[in-house]
């Protein structure tokens, strides 16, 4: 048993889709239409959050949502395209673990600090999954078999500055494992690797697999919590197989900087009254998602938090100096 808990934490998440609202009931928002970017690829885990959150945020806010995939550079773009839209509250980004890991890992020209945290809305579990046809049955498979087979085994991840492939790498460093761990632009790619058997296993959240898990196309191997998830009571967490690994992923939005007032207060009213929508709880519950509210000044720190810990996390699998 190893001796210590690796916690890492990220922000990811945002509002997507397009919902048209009703001219009665539209609050006093400065924007019909918003626009809500995010690196993930269609069918992704963010990506699919977003389209379910909307139909409730859609009504409530009185605003028309369009979301913008734009993928590669491991979201230096998405971030990008945010940090140079007027400060309006026309357009925000969808914050994922990639806005922070990426610029401490390659120093693009709008990194994280470009942006202004907004809310931050859930936390979200991390879970080990493979093909239902690979020999694993648990975590400590799979990490015994690239153990036993240096260089051979093959680990996915989302994009390259992402919390899912630190959590591997840290997995690779803990256990002395040596497979190698493959970052994809998103998990739809991912998934498809998986399944064929491209990886022995992926790292990502429940809602991205749900269609998979469904049809039994794929086994999940563990949870990265530090306590089993109540939808799958009988999935062990890493920590109970022996890996010391907890893996604590939040979703936000964050918009460019000096956001006016009013805008800032308009989302900080509209979170928590979708969050209590009866329709909408029984989305997320079903999807393990778990209610984190915060405004802008919590989310502010939880953000500087988490970079702090990152640096230090990418310090000691010597990735950054």
């Amino acid at each position: 048993m190893l001796k210590h808990t690796k916690t890492i934490m990220v922000a990811v998440a945002a509002f997507a889709a397009t919902a048209a609202v009703p001219a009665a009931a539209q609050p006093k928002y400065p924007h019909s239409t918003v626009t809500l970017v995010t690196h993930s690829s269609p069918g992704s885990g963010s990506d699919v959050f977003l389209r379910e959150m909307i139909k409730y945020l859609g009504p409530e806010m009185g605003v028309n949502f369009v979301v913008e995939n734009i993928r590669g550079g491991g979201g230096a773009g998405a971030v990008a395209r945010v940090a140079k839209a007027p400060s309006d509250g026309s357009m925000f980004y969808a914050t994922t673990p990639t806005y922070i890991q990426t610029t401490l890992l390659s120093k693009p020209e709008f990194g994280y600090d470009a942006l202004d945290p907004l809310v931050t809305v859930f936390l979200d579990p991390e879970v080990i999954y493979t093909r239902t046809e690979a020999p694993f049955r648990s975590l400590t498979d799979a990490v015994n078999h690239a153990k036993q087979n240096p260089g051979r085994g093959k680990w996915g991840a989302a994009s390259p500055g992402s919390l899912e492939r630190i959590a591997l790498e840290t997995m690779n460093r803990m256990t002395g494992a040596r497979a190698a761990v493959v970052p994809h632009d998103g998990g739809g790619d991912m998934i498809i690797n998986i399944l064929n058997g491209t990886l022995d296993i992926g790292v990502g959240e429940i809602q991205e697999i749900s269609t998979q898990l469904q049809t039994n196309k794929v086994r999940l191997l563990g949870v990265l919590t530090d306590k089993r998830i109540d939808q799958f009571p009988t999935l062990p967490t890493a920590k109970e197989q022996g890996i010391n690994l907890v893996v604590t992923k939040f979703r936000g939005l964050a918009g460019p900087k000096n956001l006016p007032a009013n805008v800032v207060a308009a989302w900080e009213a509209a979170m928590p009254k979708i969050l209590a929508n009866p329709a909408y709880k029984k989305y997320y519950e079903a999807e393990n998602l778990v209610p984190e509210f915060r405004g802008q000044k919590d989310s502010r720190e939880l953000t500087a938090a988490f970079a702090n810990d990152t640096a230090k996390s990418l310090r000691e699998l010597g990735v950054i100096k």
